[in-house]
């Protein structure tokens, strides 16, 4: 299944079974966020070595 796929069928179940009105509600509750995103995880990446880096893709990718 694509990603637009996925979308549009996670959009009908919410829509069969919350009604269109409640569904574009739910939806809402997951909008843009607050903050500054590319800041804040400037921060955050700015702690991470180039060694963790690599070791969590490594694991990441024994996982699949």
């Amino acid at each position: 299944m694509t990603p637009v796929e996925l979308q549009k069928k996670g959009y009908q179940v919410l829509v069969e079974h919350l009604g269109q009105v409640d569904a574009i509600r739910f939806l809402q509750q997951f909008g843009w966020g607050r903050g500054d995103y590319t800041k804040e995880r400037e921060e955050s990446l700015a702690q991470v070595t180039r060694e963790e880096f690599w070791q969590d893709l490594q694991r990441i990718r024994a996982r699949k």
